[in-house]
């Protein structure tokens, strides 16, 4: 088992920058990549950015490229999700979550690459 805790949303204005967290614990060795996802009111969970653990190698999505920076403390066991430039439409609650198999890159923009899931951290951005 691997337990998730995020930490880091908010509410800020449009322009503005949040710096999330997340906490990983338990069973953490051998993990291959931790993700990013966010989901809004009546829409679904949307991949937004991955790390993988032991190379560092970062994908994102289109929408976030260029605003948003994933990046890990392998001491911590913590990864970050840096985002700046936030606009409106970035408001959902942010996931993170932990992939322990050495899923393909592809595959790690889906939801059902990853094992283990945090309880989420909700983002507004106000226009």
């Amino acid at each position: 088992q691997v337990q998730l805790v995020e930490s880091g949303g908010g509410l800020v204005q449009a322009g503005g920058s949040l710096r999330l967290s997340c906490a990983a614990s338990g069973r953490t060795f051998g993990s291959a990549a931790m993700g990013w996802f966010r989901q809004a009111p009546g829409k679904e969970r949307d991949f937004v950015a991955t790390i993988i653990w032991s190379a560092g190698t970062t994908y994102y999505a289109d929408s976030v490229k260029g605003r948003f920076t994933i990046s890990r403390d392998n001491a911590k066991n913590t990864v970050y999700l840096q985002m700046d430039s936030l606009k409106p439409e970035d408001t959902a609650v942010y996931f993170c979550a932990v992939d322990t198999v050495a899923t393909s890159v592809r595959a790690l923009r889906s939801a059902g690459a990853y094992d283990f899931w945090g309880q989420g951290t909700q983002v507004t951005v106000s226009s």
